[in-house]
């Protein structure tokens, strides 16, 4: 059955489209007053991060320990690149001591009613049309290991047994690619129902510590996961959200999996990623051509483009690079960093580029009901 591209509409938090952050608290019992306490020394510093418009802080009526923090932002971008930095940890530790849970969600806004917002609160638009997914949530998880041990972690990564796929009557672990490059590690996940709840599971799964723990002498930030303060900093700051989606067709037919680690210049991660986002887009048009789907990840300047090839990665360099023309291609080339040998405007080039930034495949599984 052929699927057109109106089913296939790409999942994007790459817009301009506005933001509201939702964020679930359970307060640990007479520790109410202290997290206010907390929250007012926090709220006047977020109010100063660019792309923040407003915030609220409510109690639950019917039970004094949940708590409500919802916020405002230009669009998710600038949520994004705050929420994953080291001045939100160090800003939000004096919460960890006061609360026992915390839940994250994160929506564009759609439609509202009433009154026009006064003039702070009119930057960004409302989304225009709602989104299609396809029901699974990505994600990844990216950390650098000592250089010199990279063959041990990936004979480890390559050898533990997978977990449970099975969370919940509504959660299900539907694949994990690993991926390496040199000494950074790059850890997708692919899951149907709650983030949360299936990272909690596979965090409790013995094969999965035993593999953290074999790990842990390799890794240049030290953690301890006996320690919630240090795993909690360990994994926030391992975070490498999906930004960008592009679905395959349902007839997608056999395809191979590849990784491409895109080095790029301080400060135009976004706008890389926006790039590939857009060439993307336009590639899934060919429902026959090379790239079949595409998943984008970004964290500051760690950009991974995910992608899944019909045809084997050199034999299209131009869209498995994620350029569909000479200028596309130079406007990349000036956002990231390539020897002047490896400019993107030539062929060689292309190809050179595409061999340094391809990511090894280090174990790539699914559960039985994907397989």
């Amino acid at each position: 059955m052929t699927t057109t591209l109106s089913e296939r509409t790409p999942q994007s938090a790459l817009d301009a489209t506005r933001l509201r952050v939702v964020l679930l608290v359970e307060v640990n019992e007479g520790q109410q007053q202290h997290f206010l306490e907390a929250y007012e020394g926090l709220r006047h510093q977020v109010a100063g991060v660019p792309g923040h418009v407003t915030d609220q802080l409510c109690q639950s009526i019917e039970d004094p320990s949940q708590w409500l923090i919802t916020s405002e932002w230009e669009s998710a971008p600038p949520f994004l690149a705050w929420v994953e930095s080291p001045e939100h940890m160090a800003m939000v530790k004096p919460l960890h001591t006061c609360v026992r849970d915390t839940r994250s969600l994160r929506f564009s806004i759609m439609r509202e009613t009433g009154f026009a917002p006064p003039p702070e609160r009119q930057r960004g638009r409302l989304q225009t049309a709602p989104r299609v997914g396809d029901g699974i949530v990505r994600h990844a998880l990216t950390f650098t290991v000592k250089p010199g041990s990279e063959p041990k972690v990936a004979e480890i990564l390559a050898s533990y047994c997978a977990p449970k796929a099975r969370v919940d009557d509504r959660t299900e672990l539907l694949r994990t690619t690993l991926f390496m490059h040199g000494n950074r590690v790059v850890r997708a996940v692919e899951i149907k129902g709650d983030l949360i709840a299936a990272m909690r599971h596979v965090a409790q799964q013995p094969e999965i510590r035993a593999v953290e723990e074999a790990i842990n002498p390799y890794l240049e930030v030290d953690r301890d996961l006996t320690d919630p303060e240090s795993a909690r900093s360990f994994f926030t700051g391992a975070a490498l959200p999906a930004v960008h989606h592009m679905p395959a067709a349902r007839d997608t037919g056999k395809v191979e999996r590849h990784a491409l680690l895109y080095p790029v210049k301080p400060g135009c991660g976004l706008a890389a990623a926006r790039l590939l986002a857009r060439h993307d887009e336009l590639a899934a048009g060919e429902p026959d051509g090379p790239v079949a789907a595409s998943t984008i990840f970004l964290r500051g300047e760690t950009l991974v483009r995910m992608v899944d090839m019909r045809v084997p990665l050199q034999e299209d360099p131009v869209l498995a690079v994620g350029v569909n023309g000479p200028r596309t291609a130079a406007v990349l080339d000036r956002l990231i960093e390539v020897p002047d040998t490896t400019a993107l405007t030539t062929p060689e080039g292309l190809r050179h580029f595409l061999a340094d930034c391809d990511m090894d495949l280090i174990t790539d599984r699914r559960s039985p009901d994907e397989s």
